[in-house]
């Protein structure tokens, strides 16, 4: 993936990370556009995430647990986990039980905080986060809100978030980072180990260490 995969699980929660962290404060549109409440979701929770993430830095860096129960929070929050998770299982979870399901989200979940949660501190500068548009998803499945992350001396960055409404909540599913795809992403890359092993497999190695959910090389030139 083109931006290190926090970004894509957290972007969803709406962070925005890579090699050098960079999240998005969120800032009214530049366009005559008006955000929809799913588009507010994502606005207003990026605010919310980079605000926690600049006061509590000293806190978070003293105690990564605190770090990972706040960034989990948020994902459970906006961020719908398991219907992602079920997507990314792709065929390997047809039929499979919501339990083994959970415990598969979970394990990648765990797996890339443990390797880039700490990367989630080195914010620099205050990038902005400009809500561009919002169109429905084929088959009534949801909506699409397109973004731009911006910063300072770079081009800006498309960001769209996948949504869905689930019980009245506007939640995340999938996101997708100049065009790069958080679900197809890892959908891929987990084909090859599901072929071989089950799900409850897959997930225990994720959740020892000894399988690594691969965020990819940051995207060129940021």
């Amino acid at each position: 993936m083109k931006v290190k995969l926090l970004t894509a699980v957290l972007a969803a929660a709406l962070l925005a990370t890579a090699p050098s962290v960079t999240l998005a404060q969120a800032r009214p549109a530049a366009t005559a556009a008006q955000p929809s409440a799913a588009a507010r979701t994502v606005l207003d929770s990026s605010t919310r995430i980079i605000n926690a993430l600049q006061t509590r830095r000293a806190e978070f860096r003293a105690n990564p647990a605190t770090l990972r129960s706040y960034i989990d929070g948020e994902l459970s929050r906006a961020f719908d986990r398991d219907y992602a998770a079920r997507l990314v299982l792709g065929v390997h979870g047809r039929g499979a039980a919501d339990a083994d399901v959970k415990l598969f989200a979970d394990a990648m979940a765990d797996n890339l905080m443990s390797r880039y949660g700490s990367a989630l501190l080195d914010i620099q500068g205050k990038p902005s986060f400009r809500y561009k548009s919002e169109q429905p998803l084929p088959g009534n499945r949801g909506v699409k809100v397109s973004t731009e992350l911006v910063r300072a001396g770079s081009e800006p960055t498309p960001v769209e978030y996948l949504m869905r409404n689930v019980d009245g909540q506007w939640k995340i599913f999938d996101v997708m980072i100049e065009g790069i795809s958080y679900v197809q992403t890892f959908k891929n890359q987990f084909d090859a180990p599901l072929r071989q092993k089950s799900i409850k497999q897959v997930a225990t190695e994720l959740r020892s260490g000894s399988m690594q959910a691969n965020a990819g090389p940051a995207p060129r030139g940021k």
